[in-house]
């Protein structure tokens, strides 16, 4: 198999907190720079301008001489270490300055590739700019090397670029660098989200939906143009699970020439006492925000559930975890009183100050608080997807009733007013996390809950749960740590009973059956580390360079 002597690989969440590809990247770092010794380079855009960021650590030492010529071309990088397991190399690139060449850009795009930038809005052509910021980056970086004598006829190169957001780069590359062995990862398609989220069937219709005409009826046209363009044009087309893979042969017309399962490195896991300690404060904080708000003094028997992820109400299938919380308030089979947190960042306002001043007084209220479904106030309180659900179905978290659901409408990075605690340290606190999703490529919540030994809840529409059920060799139950519910287009009434019933199950179980399903939950995590699934990414990087040796050699 051929190896790479360097790897550039871009992403917008580089250094950049938003989603699932910052976990995806950032925990796969180090099994690679273990490898690679800093010649892997991540390329992200420069967000933080003149503030400094949490993610990033300048070092000016790094690339000097190289530095004083990008000045001199006109790119405006920072270089240091992303401030990771691993600590990679990262530069960070000001793509601001390419805006004004966006036409000509997009001209060369549509002229070379059929790229179809006209209908682009939204988030298309800040993401586009960054990308071609990053291929000049690397074009730069690579011919400086050349310049040098560190790269020669025979160096080995990767460019990998991570979703419709770097598609143009790696058509750059491919255009400008034929040498460089070119990679594109779609974590999910922009037209299989958008149909799912539109509210349309994805899969019992998977088969008849044409992409290109999917796109011009919902909008998409651009970014599901640059998507397929990318996809059709680099050496290597990957995506992150065997259900989008599917997805991709029928929507983008173009089978993956590699499946690449997102991994997890668990070295932020506490082990031993320090892992205990923390689950007790966890739940301790939890119950505290609660009581507070609630006016009541739930105790540590109490069962704690959770979703979490984006707010993608439908995708993610917080509205059927909203149902199923419902309908568990009239379940005779509940043994406890299960407190449900929905951690979703929302339209947030401001933490709530009469939720604030209870905490701090650190006294005890039998009245509830105004609204006492929510902890932070939201600006679109009327029109809030959780709320008005919650509201539809007289979900009012009463006194007499055996299931509170509250709503965390923020980011939980440490800061956010009211919990004040990083998600990996609240997460642990669950008893059970539920991740009903109707559309998820992969899933790197309910592979994050059992790392930290809690049992979970998903379907098979998502990516983790067929590769659970795959390692299972049957549907997982939660008896095996992770129980997998079917799901379709069209049978949401059957997962909301499903998931009643299971939380309603968890709730019987002795603390030898518990403590049995928590050890069945972290044994799963285990064969979903990266040391187990970066064997993918070498025959990525195989299939590639081999594309690429073969010009070389034309």
């Amino acid at each position: 198999m051929l190896k790479p002597d360097y790897i550039f690989e871009s992403s917008w969440e580089v250094c950049n907190k938003v989603g699932g590809i910052y976990t995806v990247l950032s925990t796969r770092a180090k099994t690679l720079q273990d490898e690679m010794k800093d010649r892997i380079i991540f390329i992200g855009p420069d967000c933080w301008k003149e503030n400094d960021s949490p993610y990033f650590r300048e070092e000016k030492s790094l690339f000097a001489e190289w530095q004083w010529k990008a000045k001199e071309e006109g790119l405006k990088v920072k270089v240091g270490r992303w401030t990771i397991p691993g600590e990679p190399i990262a530069i960070l690139v000001d793509f601001t300055p390419y805006f004004e060449k966006k036409d000509e850009i997009y001209t060369w795009l549509w002229e070379k590739y059929s790229v179809d930038s006209l209908h682009a809005y939204g988030d298309y052509d800040e993401a586009s700019m960054f990308s071609y910021a990053a291929a000049l980056v690397t074009e730069s970086l690579y011919n400086f090397n050349v310049e040098r004598g560190t790269f020669n006829h025979s160096t080995k190169v990767i460019y990998h670029a991570n979703e419709w957001m770097c598609g143009l780069g790696a058509l750059y590359i491919n255009n400008k660098l034929p040498q460089i062995g070119t990679i594109f990862t779609t974590h999910a398609t922009s037209i299989g989200r958008s149909i799912a989220g539109n509210q349309k069937p994805l899969y019992d219709y998977l088969f008849a939906y044409n992409g290109d005409q999917m796109a011009g009826e919902l909008n998409m046209q651009s970014k599901h143009s640059i998507e397929k363009q990318t996809a059709w044009n680099v050496d290597c087309f990957t995506t992150v699970s065997d259900i989008t893979a599917k997805e991709c042969v029928e929507l983008l017309d173009k089978p993956v020439d590699v499946v690449l399962p997102n991994g997890f490195d668990d070295n932020f896991v506490p082990k031993g006492a320090q892992f205990t300690k923390k689950r007790k404060a966890a739940r301790q904080r939890l119950l505290q925000v609660a009581n507070a708000l609630l006016g009541e003094q739930l105790d540590d028997d109490t069962l704690i559930i959770s979703t979490s992820g984006r707010y993608e109400f439908r995708n993610k299938g917080i509205d059927v975890f909203v149902e199923a919380m419902n309908r568990l308030l009239r379940d005779r089979d509940l043994k406890k009183k299960v407190l449900a947190f929905i951690e979703v960042p929302g339209w947030v306002g401001e933490p709530r100050k009469d939720l604030r001043e209870r905490l701090d007084s650190f006294l005890s209220y039998d009245t509830p608080l105004e609204v006492p479904q929510l902890t932070h106030w939201l600006h679109n309180m009327s029109h809030d997807n959780v709320l008005s659900m919650m509201k539809y179905y007289d979900m009012h978290n009463r006194k007499d009733e055996n299931v509170k659901v509250i709503f965390l409408p923020c980011y939980l990075d440490g800061k956010d007013g009211i919990l004040n605690m990083h998600y990996y340290d609240i997460v642990l606190g669950n008893d059970l996390c539920v991740y009903p999703s109707y559309y998820e490529p992969w899933g790197y919540t309910p592979l994050e809950a059992v790392a930290f030994k809690v049992p979970c809840i998903t379907t098979d529409l998502a990516g983790f749960g067929l590769w659970a059920n795959k390692v299972f060799g049957h549907y997982g139950e939660l008896k095996d740590g992770v129980k997998v519910i079917h799901r379709t287009d069209y049978n949401y009434s059957e997962v909301a009973d499903a998931i009643k019933d299971a939380v309603a199950d968890f709730s019987a179980l002795d603390k030898k059956q518990v403590d049995a399903c928590r050890k069945k939950a972290e044994a799963l995590s285990k064969k979903a580390l990266w040391s187990e699934f970066i064997q993918y990414y070498h025959e990525a990087y195989d299939i590639a360079l081999t594309k690429a040796e073969e010009r070389k050699n034309k």
